[in-house]
């Protein structure tokens, strides 16, 4: 158990410790947990699933089951990174469930939403521009990308997460890449 000097507030802890601590039921340092990480987590989801009603659901999901499973984290110092994880899978299952509703071949679908090159013209900042030229791409071009330049994924284990053949995941990423450079190339 660490000590701490009495003028060390919760929220000046790293990580670790407030993992530590939240492992051995501390609700408080949990808390401090959640407000330091939830911008980056919904930042992630937002990115993943777009805009939509599941983005605080699969965010609540994760801090959930991460509380759960605190106990089986061996390196604390990287608390962030495993609830990346957590919260990557739980993104995916969300995906694949909404592919479980949709009867339309979506991965024939090439070219991104009408208006999208003017929007992404209209972006703030290149950061901005990028997530609204990510929007715009079609759902199973987004998924692709988002697996493969976001979290680092191969292309086999993308392969195997979205259940289609390795020839579809290159052809998609491919289609997203020409997609991306052609929306970002209007914004300055």
């Amino acid at each position: 158990m660490q000590h701490q000097h009495p003028g060390t507030a919760l929220v000046d802890l790293d990580d670790g410790v407030l993992a530590g601590r939240s492992a051995d039921g501390d609700v408080r340092a949990f808390e401090v947990l959640i407000r330091r990480h939830t911008p980056l987590l919904r930042a992630y989801a937002r990115r993943t699933l777009g805009s939509t009603d599941e983005l605080d659901d699969v965010v609540q999901e994760t801090f959930i089951t991460a509380w759960d499973k605190l106990d089986a984290l061996e390196d604390r110092a990287h608390v962030r990174a495993w609830m990346m994880r957590i919260l990557s899978r739980k993104c995916l299952d969300r995906i694949r469930a909404r592919r479980e509703h949709d009867d339309v071949n979506e991965l024939e679908v090439a070219a991104p939403t009408d208006g999208a090159p003017e929007r992404v013209a209209e972006a703030r900042d290149r950061e901005h521009a990028a997530e609204v030229a990510l929007a715009s791409l079609p759902e199973a071009q987004r998924r692709c990308w988002v697996m493969k330049e976001l979290l680092g994924y191969r292309y086999e284990e993308i392969a195997e997460e979205l259940d289609v053949p390795l020839s579809t995941v290159r052809g998609l990423l491919s289609r997203a890449r020409k997609n991306m450079i052609s929306l970002m190339e209007g914004w300055r």
